[in-house]
């Protein structure tokens, strides 16, 4: 079945399959970027997780609201940011989400509902459920998803964040992203426990593992966990098993991990996996699929060339925005 993917709106099956895709188109002319010296800083590109992003985001609503990670472009793209102000913050252009001055471990879009990614491992947690219980707080059904790594499940703020979304029922749902390593240390050598999910019982709520490479499975196991929050009934624990197959980050090009591993995850591929899927129900045919693919690459190449053209910050906006201005609750001021 051949589709007219130029079309303006996509039916929910092809978004998934397009938004997977740009994800990593988006990573690959990142990690080209990088290396032409246009990015400063780093880049943690989020190739091999993008069915977790979308999977969870796929589920969620235009009130609900997500933090992230150092990790987080995929986070970004799924919740709906726009490409192009996501390219000019990246390479520092004043057009971009935080004006130039978060770069990409920083990004925060606060109208599409993506409080920040945080260069802090696991600082975005607490962060989360302060949220989540300001939205009770105020009436709204709303709920907030944490995405973090399987690093952060051991830093202190996880267990605090945990501890006190349950007791509070902060509608929040804790997505561990588990990709095996954090930089270079293995995930069996740093947790003496086969899942990370397991943990979740020590906090009085669920904890769930799935296929982080199923972007399907990934959006059933969401969908349960975002109607318990909205009921009420407090925070989901869901671990993803998942693999990066790219360095850790742009700057550290190094990679210690077995190469026959990387290969066996790379058969794994999560948009592989879901074209195929949408080839054997018949959603689509092979042409369709490659302009899918055309369509999301088309897409970055149009985000760099715009973001390129833009204005750095002038030099003496350099001290704006470190605290919050005097009428920071104006609706529409953070955005």
């Amino acid at each position: 079945m051949s589709i007219d993917t130029a079309a303006p709106v996509l039916s929910p099956a092809l978004e998934r399959y397009l938004k997977m895709a740009q994800i990593r188109a988006f990573e690959t002319r990142i990690l080209g970027l990088f290396g032409d010296k246009l990015i400063r800083g780093s880049a943690h590109p989020y190739t091999g997780q993008e069915a977790v992003a979308v999977g969870v985001c796929d589920a969620l609503g235009d009130d609900d609201f997500i933090t992230s990670t150092h990790r987080g472009h995929g986070h970004c793209i799924a919740k709906g940011l726009d490409l192009r102000l996501m390219m000019a913050e990246i390479t520092g252009r004043a057009t971009g989400y935080c004006r130039g001055k978060g770069g990409s471990m920083h990004i925060t879009a606060m109208r599409h509902g993506m409080l920040g990614a945080d260069a802090i491992v696991g600082g975005s947690l607490a962060i989360a459920v302060g949220a989540a219980y300001a939205l009770r707080q105020q009436g709204r059904e709303s709920v907030v998803v944490a995405f973090f790594g399987d690093g952060a499940s051991n830093q202190g703020i996880f267990h605090e964040a945990a501890n006190l979304a349950s007791i509070l029922k902060a509608p929040t749902i804790f997505v561990c992203e588990n990709n095996g390593w954090a930089i270079s240390m293995p995930f069996a050598q740093a947790v003496n426990v086969p899942d990370i999910a397991i943990r979740a019982a020590g906090y009085g709520f669920p904890g769930e593992t799935v296929d982080g490479n199923d972007v399907l499975a990934v959006r059933e196991v969401a969908e349960r966990a975002i109607a318990r929050a909205r009921a009420g009934d407090g925070p989901t624990l869901i671990e993803a098993k998942t693999y990066r197959i790219t360095p850790h980050s742009a700057a550290t090009p190094m990679d210690n991990r077995d190469p026959a591993e990387l290969a066996s995850w790379r058969e794994r591929d999560p948009i592989a996996r879901y074209g195929g899927r949408l080839l054997t129900d018949g959603t689509i045919d092979a042409d369709g699929i490659a302009a899918l693919d055309a369509r999301a690459a088309a897409d970055i190449d149009d985000a760099v060339e715009w973001a390129l053209e833009q204005p750095h910050p002038e030099p003496e906006t350099a001290l704006e925005d470190v605290y919050a201005p005097a009428d920071w609750t104006t609706p529409g001021r953070l955005s």
